[in-house]
């Protein structure tokens, strides 16, 4: 094989690699000869004298999980513990980037409202809880401000595990994980979701959270969201609280009223 086909097979997403172990052996026999007259090799003999060639046959391709194979995994579980345990076992791309699994968080005491939120934080990425850190200590005080808690909303992250360097999510990334999602809001059954940040608004609600931040849409099932910024760019820009906490009074009297 010369230099040429390599890089051809290089090119084309096939993997080489050299190797002091013979598994292959090549050569270069004389024009007269033949399967019967053949010499038998040893380590240093080739039938005509040609030397050597040793060659590892080419590395199988990795095969990337598809969709209908997240979808098939996320319709197995009969309950939101199954659930759990097989989100952290499914083969995501991004789980060789990130630290571990960041699980959500199921209400104890739920009082229907399930938040979804961003991308996971550098923080949970290290914790392995979703909306740890400064993030989630804010968070704490918005759901006291209206009386909730993590104890009666269940928080579940778009996505489960950090991307590299806390950057958007490819489309693929997010449809892989959506499976999960969509299953676990059939366990959880919620009144009304609210989502924290513009992936979720867009993934969840179909909306752009620039254009609609407080408003209330549905999804596709009918189950009313309101989406609203995420508390890291709270953090970044305080004077947007008023208007956070704006939706969030209304969001209380909806679900008071349900």
């Amino acid at each position: 094989m010369n230099d040429c086909s390599i890089r051809d097979l290089d090119l084309a997403g096939v993997q080489w690699e050299l190797s002091d172990v013979p598994m292959v052996t090549r050569a270069k026999w004389n024009a007269n000869s033949t399967a019967t007259n053949a010499v038998p090799m040893n380590n240093t003999q080739t039938p005509g004298n040609a030397p050597r060639v040793m060659v590892v046959p080419p590395i199988a391709p990795i095969e990337s999980v598809g969709v209908d194979t997240a979808i098939s995994m996320a319709a197995r579980p009969t309950d939101i513990d199954n659930l759990i345990r097989m989100i952290g076992e499914f083969n995501h791309p991004l789980r060789s980037a990130a630290t571990q699994t960041v699980f959500p968080n199921i209400a104890k005491n739920p009082n229907g409202l399930v938040i979804i939120t961003d991308v996971p934080g550098s923080d949970d990425d290290a914790s392995g809880q979703i909306l740890s850190g400064r993030a989630g200590e804010l968070l704490d005080k918005m759901l006291n401000a209206i009386d909730m808690s993590r104890d009666t909303v269940s928080i579940v992250p778009i996505i489960f595990w950090r991307t590299p360097g806390g950057r958007t999510p490819t489309a693929n990334e997010l449809a892989l994980s959506r499976p999960f999602v969509n299953r676990l809001l059939e366990f959880l059954s919620p009144k009304m979701i609210l989502t924290l940040g513009a992936t979720p608004a867009s993934e969840i609600a179909n909306i752009a959270l620039t254009h609609a931040h407080g408003k209330i849409s549905n999804t596709q099932s009918g189950t009313p969201v309101m989406s609203i910024y995420h508390p890291n760019y709270l953090l970044l820009k305080p004077s947007a609280k008023r208007d956070v906490w704006t939706a969030l009074q209304e969001l209380q009297n909806l679900l008071k009223n349900q």
